[in-house]
């Protein structure tokens, strides 16, 4: 094309004023809009010199052909054009040629270089078209963009439809900074050099006096050094997290053409609440637990809570019918007030003020009332124990009446004894009763489950006025979740598995009922104290790579705990320190409580990819993709029988048990718990909208199909127990679950919110907390000897979190060498010799930089912890008093239950909360006598009385040995310090 026919380049400009003008380099300047760019305010002609030119390299960026009418894409808004070639558009423009058509030059798109950053996309950093087509209200292209003309009317179309198109991420990774994390890698390896200089010291420096002495003390020594050395490897890499509740409304809950009502398009979500003995587990503990769950803020329609009562107990089943009609008042309060926390016993013993932040004028008056009618609630709760008993012993005396007159022939010969225990509609209970006989004590009843809040209706029912007589619920909804009670069938003969049976019960119920793709599992003390912990939950199961997340472990936070927690009982270190540096490997492990599973990862399934470490520290990663029969089914199928005989649906039974039902809800549950689909990067995504069905109503056969499966015959020759639910075989099965997922390929995630998610209490009695302990060290005992430890896990598992796994099953172990250290002070005084020949100046150099580099690392791990220096202290002190009691006995149970297969039994942790209301610590004061005291009582006492010998022999020898003296004296007291 002849040069002196091409167009004359054209500069675009926006003035002050928001005008775009179209200038010609050689045109000259209309005096109004000269006058307007040699303003102050737009720089004057200096701006002139500072424009950029960009030319697009895409075929969109072009004038409008002619002969091509300008309109609206014919181009859904979903299909994708890839910006084609260079060499795609020189053959377009060839085409164009062969048919006489004249040629485009290329446009170009002129911004002045200082102003870039207004049309830079956030997230992609490039120049976003879109929003410079708004701005200048300007039009280009065939189908990319059309600004309609200013008679037109716009519809719906907003700046939002241009800038807000870019996908968002629920969560996101907060690294630790830089400068406290490398200093803390760089200690540990200096720590760790110095601890080896001085074990090699040691080594070559035998005290000759006391051969038997510093035998003892470099063993103990060198495992304390292997401990540390277990300890510390997982903390190299902690990281934070973050989740964006808002991005998870926006994807789920608001309206789209994929959702044009806003009907949530979350997951179902089921909820586990475990007790078994309402002596010990007071029924007004477990009623706030299940009042906090029912007001959570999660869709209706898909929460379902299940309770199980594993002691069958009438009182926990009437406690429960009450909670649930308290609840139809209690939530929709929460609702319209937004109530924090949702326990009502915890919110009304808040001691701040309640009315801040409360802008509706009608709270005052409603808390009042809500408060009288909590009061009421508790004391019929703490009344049931009494009704029950007088209620059963009027009819039991009523039946003895009726069978010593022999004027009834309607009483049946079978009918229960008469010292039964009593429903309220006077049948009697078909679980435990309070005089305990054949079919009816706590290893020995029928199978019980009540729906005692049906399945809600799908669309939100709003209060209208007058619906209460003292509350306006106008524009609230009152809606409440599905709410089971389950109680599992337990026979004489049949090995019951604990807590960990009950939950693997609760799967199956739930899986015939609700089936929701997702499980949280809570403790019956432990409550909902942030209303959205669940949604931040979900944020990290329906990310990007969420279809690898087998659960999202959330902290452990505990009222009730003296300020100085004498005891740890708080375990900060663990679940702050630990738990947040697991969390950059593969996973925090599973604590029990808290924690919310995939129902894929819990029946067994590998992850559809996973990772493949080699090498001596798994320094070669290879990423698999696993093909699982159930994982590889298609959206479309999800409702349609299985076409070929699949090996694992065949094998079905086997795995699973006879319940077809429940078969077939497997392969719902993994569809369902799939993260959407709206991003090429997300793998193994459903289509948005999937999830809008309303879930069907609950029916008789339904109800029959549940009981059967928690009856206690399904479990036998199944895999429940073995590579299904829960893991049997261990008093610590929490560790196990989580281990085996892990052990899979599976990854885990650590969700701290910025308020506390849950909060439960701990016993702060020593007596108890000793008890609690040894159940989890004899667990870790256990895993130690079984086919769970760690040396023996697969490739898929981490170099750095087999580590910590190793380290599960280690720690108890520590004990022995702990117990003959805290002696050796007492030996040396007695004996009148030391660990080492004299306390020369190299002694002392390596014990001063092991010390100050400890001091160190506790205060960097402080940094990126947040734990406070008086937590690190208690840790310690706890770690040597639990170290020289309960570990050194769950060493020998656990010995024992191996070699010679003795069963251990452990005592229920009392959760009841102190009856002293003038002092609620009162716990904390109170002596009860246990033989777990023994041990580290004898090793005060025996230093003690060491102390007082060795001075006495140095005061009055003729040759005083006041350096052997006096390192004795300072480890006597390191070692009274601590248990003290």
């Amino acid at each position: 094309m002849d040069s002196s026919q091409k167009p004359q380049v054209k500069f675009a400009r926006r003035t002050s004023s928001g005008r775009v003008v179209s200038l010609s380099r050689d045109d000259d300047i209309n005096v109004a809009i000269a006058a307007e760019l040699a303003n102050s305010s737009s720089g004057g002609q200096a701006d002139y010199a500072d424009y950029m030119v960009t030319m697009p390299p895409t075929p969109d960026n072009q004038p409008a052909d002619p002969a091509v009418p300008l309109g609206p894409s014919p181009l859904k808004p979903d299909d994708r054009r890839p910006p084609p070639s260079y060499a795609a558009t020189s053959k377009v423009a060839s085409r164009r040629e062969e048919r006489g058509g004249k040629v485009p030059e290329r446009s170009l798109s002129i911004m002045r270089s200082q102003n870039k950053s207004m049309f830079i996309r956030s997230q992609t950093t490039e120049f976003d078209h879109n929003r410079w087509l708004y701005d200048s209200h300007g039009t280009y292209g065939i189908g990319n963009a059309y600004w309609q003309q200013d008679t037109a009317e716009y519809d719906s179309m907003s700046k939002n439809d241009f800038l807000n198109k870019p996908w968002k991420p629920l969560t996101r990774k907060v690294k630790i900074p830089t400068g406290i994390l490398s200093p803390y890698r760089l200690l540990v390896l200096i720590r760790l050099v110095v601890l080896i200089l001085f074990l090699v010291w040691r080594v070559r420096n035998p005290n000759q006096d006391a051969m038997w002495l510093w035998g003892m003390s470099i063993v103990c020594e060198i495992w304390f050094a292997f401990s540390w050395l277990l300890d510390q490897l997982p903390k190299l890499n902690p990281i934070n997290r973050v989740a964006d509740l808002e991005a998870l409304r926006e994807k789920f809950d608001m309206p789209s053409p994929y959702n044009p009502h806003g009907r949530s398009d979350l997951p179902g979500m089921d909820v586990f609440i475990s007790t078994a003995d309402p002596e010990k587990e007071p029924p007004l503990v477990t009623a706030n637990t299940l009042l906090s769950i029912l007001a959570t803020e999660y869709p209706v329609e898909k929460l379902s809570i299940y309770i199980s009562d594993d002691g069958a107990a009438l009182l926990t089943f009437e406690a429960m019918a009450k909670a649930a009609a308290f609840a139809e008042v209690w939530v929709p309060f929460c609702r319209k007030h937004s109530i924090e926390p949702r326990n009502p016993e915890s919110y009304f013993s808040i001691r701040s003020d309640p009315t801040k932040n409360k802008k509706n004028p009608t709270f005052v008056k409603d808390r009042r009332w809500i408060k009288r009618e909590y009061d009421e609630f508790k004391v019929r709760i703490n009344a049931l124990p009494d009704t029950i008993s007088r209620r059963s012993k009027a009819l039991n005396q009523k039946v003895n009446r009726e069978r010593q007159m022999n004027s009834s022939e309607s009483i049946d010969p079978s009918a229960p004894p008469v010292k039964a225990t009593w429903m309220a509609d006077h049948t009697y209970w078909p679980g435990t009763w309070a005089h305990p006989c054949a079919d009816h004590s706590k290893s020995d009843h029928a199978g019980i489950l009540q729906v005692m809040i049906k399945t809600p209706h799908p669309d939100p029912i709003y209060g209208q006025p007058g619906d209460h007589p003292y509350i306006d619920f106008t524009d609230i909804d009152v809606r409440l979740p599905m709410f089971v009670y389950v109680s599992r069938e337990k026979r004489k003969g049949y090995d019951h598995n604990k807590k960990a049976g009950a939950m693997n019960a609760l799967v199956r119920a739930s899986a015939i009922l609700s089936n929701g793709p997702f499980i949280i599992n809570f403790d019956c003390d432990h409550y909902i104290y942030n209303s959205y912990a669940i949604r931040e939950g979900m944020c990290y199961m329906m990310d990007r790579g969420g279809d690898r997340i087998c659960y999202i472990q959330f902290p452990q936070r505990f009222e009730g705990i003296d300020p100085s927690d004498r005891y740890a009982n708080h375990n900060t270190v663990f679940f702050d320190g630990n738990m947040r540096a697991l969390d950059g490997l593969q996973g925090p492990m599973y604590v029990g409580t808290g924690c919310l599973f995939r129902r894929f990862a819990l029946y067994g399934f590998d992850p559809p990819r996973a990772n493949e470490y080699t090498g001596f520290y798994g320094q070669h990663k290879r990423t698999i993709s696993l093909s699982s029969s159930i994982s590889s089914f298609r959206s479309e199928e999800e409702a349609k029988p299985i076409a070929e005989p699949d090996p694992e649906v065949v094998d079905a039974p086997k795995r699973f048990g006879n319940s077809k039902m429940f078969v077939d809800s497997i392969r719902v549950a993994e569809y369902q718990g799939r993260p959407l689909a709206d991003h090429p990067s997300v793998k193994n995504g459903r289509p948005p909208g999937a999830l809008l069905q309303p879930r069907l109503a609950i029916d008789a056969p339904t109800v029959a199909e549940a009981v059967s499966v928690i009856s206690c015959w399904y479990e036998d020759k199944t895999e429940w127990g073995d590579r299904v639910g829960w893991i049997y075989g261990s008093v610590t099965e929490d560790v196990v679950t989580g281990y085996r997922m892990h052990n899979r390929g599976w990854r885990s995630v650590y969700c701290i919110p910025k308020r506390d998610a849950f909060r439960g209490t701990a016993p702060i009695n020593l007596t108890d907390r000793l008890h609690q302990v040894l159940r989890w060290a004899t667990g870790s005992v256990e895993i130690f000897f079984s086919r769970n430890n760690a040396l023996c896990a697969s490739s898929r598992l981490k170099f750095l979190q087999r580590v910590a796994y190793l380290n599960v099953g280690i720690y108890p172990f520590t004990s022995i060498f702990l117990v003959v250290y805290c002696l050796l002070p007492a030996l040396s005084l007695f004996s009148g010799h030391f660990i080492v020949q004299s306390l020369d100046v190299t002694f002392l150099t390596y014990l001063l930089l092991i010390t100050v580099t400890l001091m160190l690392l506790s205060l960097l791990e402080v940094k990126w912890s947040g734990i406070a220096l008086e937590e690190l202290w208690r840790n310690e002190q706890f770690w040597v008093i639990g170290g020289t009691s309960a570990h050194i006995v769950a060493v020998i149970q656990g010995l024992l239950k191996v070699l010679a297969g003795i069963e251990i039994s452990f005592t229920l942790t009392s959760k009841s909360a102190s009856e002293d209301e003038e002092d609620i610590y009162a716990d904390l004061y109170m002596i009860k006598w246990t033989s777990l005291f023994i041990p580290p009582l004898v090793i005060m006492t025996v230093n003690i009385i060491a102390i007082v010998i060795g001075f006495s022999r140095t005061v009055y020898s003729e040759i005083p040995q006041w350096s052997k003296l006096l390192g004795g004296v300072f480890f006597s007291f390191w070692v009274l310090s601590h248990i003290a």
